[in-house]
């Protein structure tokens, strides 16, 4: 089993809820929302010719995409998978962990590989 499919079977074992806790022991906050990998993931989005001309594409260009962080880093955890964490350790209230951020899954709580102030922030 190669690194990829490793970090994929650890996250497929996280669930919304689950404690975070950081490598210096830190509870970092609760797990929001898990997305596993796409190694087919595009992220490049192509103007279509007529924006917003039903209520449809309007709803859907004013809705928050996941991850909310710059485009080269959302490329990286769109294809990796990421987990993203509410935590009052940061002002935007989330973080978000790549795949190959996360240490291990024991009893019930996700333990990361680095500290909370190596995570991006949500934007």
């Amino acid at each position: 089993m190669d690194q990829q499919d490793e970090q994929q079977a650890t996250i497929s074992r996280i669930t919304t809820g689950m404690p975070v806790i950081d490598s210096a022991g830190t509870e970092v906050g609760t797990v929001d929302l898990v997305q596993r990998g796409d190694p087919n993931a595009v992220t490049v989005q192509t103007p279509t010719a007529d924006p917003g001309s039903s209520l449809d594409e309007l709803i859907e260009a004013t809705a928050v995409e996941e991850p909310d962080v710059p485009a080269d880093l959302a490329a990286r955890l769109l294809h990796s998978g990421y987990l993203k964490v509410s935590t009052d350790l940061t002002r935007t209230g989330a973080v978000y962990v790549p795949a190959d951020r996360i240490g291990s899954v024991a009893d019930g709580r996700v333990l990361l590989a680095v500290g909370v102030a190596d995570l991006p922030p949500e934007e």
